[in-house]
C-alpha cells in the first residue's frame, strides 16, 4: 500500500503544471493559486468591469519601489509607470494596466517586499493572458468591429507616449428600454445606448476597455442611459454618468461612488464638471418644471445641479428661468436629421418652420424633440466648466449655438454667438468680435469679416485656465458647424466642423478669434454631432475629436450610408499642422482625450 501510495502522489505531482503553490493550513487567508515570481496570486480584472487589468496580490508584504512595465509587441508602444503607497495599499498589490487584449503578456514588475524589518528586492516577469475584447452589438450592417478599428496616421515623437480614452456610443439596440416619462410629460429617458469605451495608444492598440455589463442594463430604468462626460479628475480617476446616475471609478474599476441623480433632477448626460471646488457640476434636467402655462413637464438638457462630495445639492441654473427659451433663430435652421444623436436619416436636409415650432409649442408635444418653451429640446446644453475666478460655469448650448457664462447669482455675464434674435435685455451681455489690434470687425446679422466666425451647434466649451489671467480669458470650443451662418447650404457637402480659440476680454466685452483648424479640410471631417476640443497643459497642445467625421454621405439627403469614421488629432499650441493623427474605424464617437497612467497610478489622494 506504501508503494502504490508513493506512485499515486508522483503521478499527481507529474500532472500539476510547473508553477509555485501556496498551499495551506485549516484557518486563515491563506491561498492555493498557480504563483508566478515572489508575490501572491494575480487577480485578472479584479472589479469585473475592466478586463484588461490585473492586481498582482502582495502576499502579505509591504511594498514599496513598485514599478510596471508592459512588455510591447513588435512596434508596439511601451506602457511604464510607477505605483503610489496608496495605490498598493488600495489594492492590496500591484496594479496593472494596458494588457493586450487576445494576448499573452509580458508583464516587468520590479518592487522591494518587506516583512517584520527584513527587505528584499525582486524583478519578476509575469505572463498574463488577457481575453478579446467584447462589447453588445446591436445587429445592424454597419458593425464591422468590436469597438472599432484603428488606422495611425501621423504621431510625431514628442507624443509616442500618449494614451488616448474614446468615449464612443454604440447604435441603437432592440433591447434598450422602450420606458418613457409619463408624470410629468417629457424627458429625454428613452435616450439609451450601449458604452463603448476604451483606451487606445499611439500604435493604434486597445489597451483598456471598459466591459459595462456589471453596472449597465438596457432595459433597467437606473441602470440605462449614455455614458458622457468622461474626465480624469486630479486624484486620477475617472468621473462620468449615464441616465438617471452619476459615478466614480478608477481605471481598474473599483467603484468609489455609483449614486442616483437627486431627485429634483433626471436625465444626466453629455456633461459632469469635476470643479476645483471639489463639487461636480452635472448637465441634468429637472424632474418637475412648471410652465407659464400651468403644464407640469420633465425639461430637456437645460438645468446645471452642482453637488458636493456627498452628493447634497449645493446650487442650481434653472436655463429656462434664465436665458430666453422661446429664441428660435437656430432651432428654425437645424438639420432635423442631425439633432445630436436622435439622428433619423429620414429628416436630413429638413428644417423647421416659425408655424411649426408654435404648432408645437401650443401642443403636448414634449420629450426629446426639437421645440421652444421648457419641456423641449430648445437649449441642448453639452458642457458646463466651472469658473472659480469668479464663481461661474460657461454653457454650451448646441440649440442655440452660443457659449455663455452665467454667474452664481443666475446673471448672465456673457454671450459668445450670433446677434440674432436675442430680446433687449440680453443685448448688453453679446461680445463684439475684435481684430488683432482690438479694432471691431464688420459684422451683418450672423456673418463677419476678417476669417472671424461664431461656433455652430458646437461642443465642449472650456476655458483654458493655463492661458488666462484674470479679465483676459481663452475659451477653446468644438465648432460641429450645422446652420452656419444662420442657414443651410446649398448643398449637404459645402458644411464642414473645426475646432477654434477665442479670447475673450471679460471687461471689454470683446471676442478675439486667435485660432482655428478645420475649414482646411472641408466635408471630410464634418461632424454633425458630439465631439470635442481641449487644451492639454502637460504638451502645450490641443486635442480634438472629430467624433462622427469620415462616414460616406447620401450627397441629396445628406444622410449617412455607413458608420462614421473620427478621427482623433492633437496640435501643438498655435501649430498649422497635427502632431497626432489616428483614425477610428467603423464607430460612432461622442469624445475622446489624453488619459494618464502616470496620475491614475501616483496622484495624491483627495
Amino acid at each position: 500500500m506504501k508503494l502504490k501510495h508513493s506512485i499515486l502522489c508522483a503521478s499527481m505531482a507529474l500532472a500539476i503544471p510547473a508553477a509555485a503553490f501556496a498551499m495551506g493550513g485549516a484557518s486563515g487567508p491563506h491561498t492555493n493559486y498557480i504563483m508566478q515570481g515572489h508575490l501572491g496570486e494575480v487577480m485578472m480584472n479584479p472589479y469585473e468591469i475592466a478586463p484588461l487589468t490585473a492586481v498582482i496580490r502582495d502576499n502579505g508584504y509591504d511594498l514599496s519601489d513598485v514599478t510596471v512595465r508592459i512588455v510591447p509587441k513588435t512596434n508596439g508602444q511601451e506602457i511604464k509607470y510607477t505605483v503610489s503607497r496608496a495605490q498598493l495599499l488600495t489594492h492590496g498589490g500591484i496594479p496593472v494596466f494596458g494588457l493586450y487584449p487576445d494576448y499573452l503578456n509580458h508583464v516587468e514588475v520590479s518592487y522591494t517586499r518587506t516583512l517584520r524589518g527584513k527587505s528584499e528586492s525582486f524583478k519578476d516577469t509575469y505572463q498574463l493572458y488577457a481575453p478579446p475584447v467584447y462589447t453588445e452589438v446591436a445587429g445592424i450592417p454597419t458593425e464591422r468591429h468590436a469597438l472599432f478599428g484603428v488606422k495611425v496616421k501621423k504621431v510625431d515623437p514628442e507624443f509616442k507616449d500618449r494614451l488616448y480614452f474614446v468615449n464612443n456610443l454604440a447604435e441603437k439596440s432592440g433591447i434598450g428600454t422602450r420606458a418613457v416619462w409619463n408624470n410629468p410629460m417629457g424627458g429625454a429617458l428613452q435616450w439609451n445606448f450601449f458604452p463603448q469605451n476604451a483606451v487606445v495608444d499611439t500604435a493604434g492598440d486597445i489597451r483598456w476597455y471598459m466591459f459595462a455589463n456589471p453596472i449597465f442594463d438596457l432595459q433597467s430604468l437606473y441602470k440605462s442611459g449614455v455614458m458622457m462626460g468622461f474626465k480624469q479628475n486630479d486624484d486620477g480617476m475617472l468621473t462620468w454618468g449615464f441616465g438617471q446616475t452619476y459615478v466614480k471609478y478608477d481605471i481598474l474599476g473599483r467603484e468609489v461612488f455609483n449614486r442616483r441623480l437627486p431627485l429634483r433632477f433626471n436625465d444626466y448626460s453629455h456633461s459632469m464638471d469635476d470643479a476645483q471646488n471639489g463639487h461636480y457640476f452635472l448637465r441634468v434636467a429637472s424632474s418637475n418644471y412648471l410652465r407659464d402655462d400651468g403644464k407640469h413637464v420633465r425639461t430637456v438638457r437645460d438645468m446645471i445641479a452642482e453637488v458636493d462630495k456627498n452628493g447634497v445639492v449645493v446650487e442650481e441654473w434653472r436655463l429656462a428661468d434664465i436665458l430666453d427659451p422661446y429664441r428660435d433663430n437656430v432651432l428654425k435652421v437645424l438639420d432635423q436629421g442631425a439633432v445630436c444623436l436622435n439622428i433619423d436619416a429620414s429628416q436630413a436636409g429638413k428644417t423647421l418652420t416659425a408655424e411649426e415650432l408654435a404648432k408645437a409649442d401650443s401642443s403636448d408635444n414634449f420629450g426629446d424633440v426639437v421645440g421652444t418653451g421648457a419641456g423641449r429640446n430648445w437649449a441642448h446644453v453639452n458642457s458646463v466648466d466651472y469658473d472659480p475666478e469668479d464663481d461661474s460655469i460657461i454653457i454650451s448650448s448646441r440649440h442655440q449655438s452660443a457659449i455663455i457664462k452665467i454667474g452664481r447669482d443666475k446673471k448672465v455675464k456673457w454671450i459668445l454667438g450670433s446677434p440674432e434674435g436675442w430680446k433687449d435685455k440680453f443685448k448688453p451681455m453679446l461680445l463684439t468680435p475684435v481684430d488683432a489690434s482690438g479694432k471691431p470687425i464688420k459684422c451683418e446679422g450672423s456673418k463677419c469679416e476678417g476669417g472671424f466666425d461664431w461656433t455652430w451647434t458646437q461642443h465642449t466649451a472650456f476655458k483654458i485656465d493655463e492661458k488666462s489671467k484674470g479679465d483676459i480669458i481663452y475659451v477653446s470650443a468644438f465648432d460641429n458647424g450645422d446652420a452656419r451662418g444662420m442657414e443651410q447650404p446649398a448643398l449637404p457637402d459645402m458644411k464642414y466642423s473645426r475646432s477654434v480659440i477665442y479670447k475673450i476680454d471679460q471687461k471689454k466685452m470683446t471676442v478675439e478669434q486667435v485660432w482655428q483648424w478645420g475649414e482646411e479640410r472641408g466635408h471630410s471631417l464634418f461632424s454633425a454631432v458630439t465631439s470635442l476640443t481641449e487644451y492639454q497643459a502637460d504638451k502645450d497642445s490641443v486635442m480634438m475629436y472629430f467624433a462622427t467625421a469620415g462616414a460616406q454621405y447620401d450627397l441629396k439627403t445628406g444622410a449617412f450610408n455607413t458608420a462614421p469614421n473620427p478621427t482623433i488629432f492633437e496640435f501643438k499650441w498655435m501649430a498649422k499642422e497635427p502632431s497626432v493623427e489616428i483614425q477610428l474605424l467603423d464607430c460612432t464617437g461622442y469624445q475622446a482625450w489624453p488619459f494618464s497612467i502616470d496620475k491614475a497610478m501616483n496622484a495624491t489622494a483627495q
